[in-house]
């Protein structure tokens, strides 16, 4: 008799009170990050304090949500247990993005083959819905 295949979910992120209003701006369609009032520099991954001067001056930024890739990795194999529900995505991409407003963050590249991703390459945030609540940013080839 064969096995029956479980399914198994992905991992969905922990909202906290340090990165709860980050997820809500993703929610709603809008990309933010933290950035110190003290020093100016723009705060990833969010947390209670600045990893430059250590001040706790933090507010969320708007940012457009439009850059180029700075660096991008294939995955092209699921490797250990906690990652078996990102087995249906491979191959995919993930990326650092460098956003015209300066910071740089990690995320997918989405909507384009894989050949055709490249280190310059301008791209765009969208989001995608993962759970109640919970909308991931990822990025796509600009038009």
């Amino acid at each position: 008799m064969a096995e029956e295949k479980k399914e198994i979910p992905k991992p969905l992120p922990e909202i906290t009170p340090v990165t709860q209003l980050f997820w809500e701006a993703a929610a709603s369609g809008k990309l933010v990050m933290q950035r110190c009032a003290e020093c100016r520099s723009w705060v990833w991954c969010p947390r209670p304090a600045c990893v430059e001067c250590g001040s706790e001056k933090l507010s969320w930024t708007p940012l457009g949500g439009r850059g180029r890739i700075f660096a991008f990795t294939v995955i092209r194999e699921v490797v250990g247990r906690a990652l078996r529900g990102f087995a249906g995505d491979i191959p995919y991409v993930t990326a650092w993005i460098d956003l015209d407003e300066g910071p740089r963050i990690c995320s997918n590249v989405i909507g384009c083959p894989i050949e055709q991703i490249a280190i310059g390459m301008p791209v765009e945030v969208v989001f995608e819905k993962a759970g109640v609540g919970i909308s991931l940013p990822k990025f796509r080839p600009r038009s």
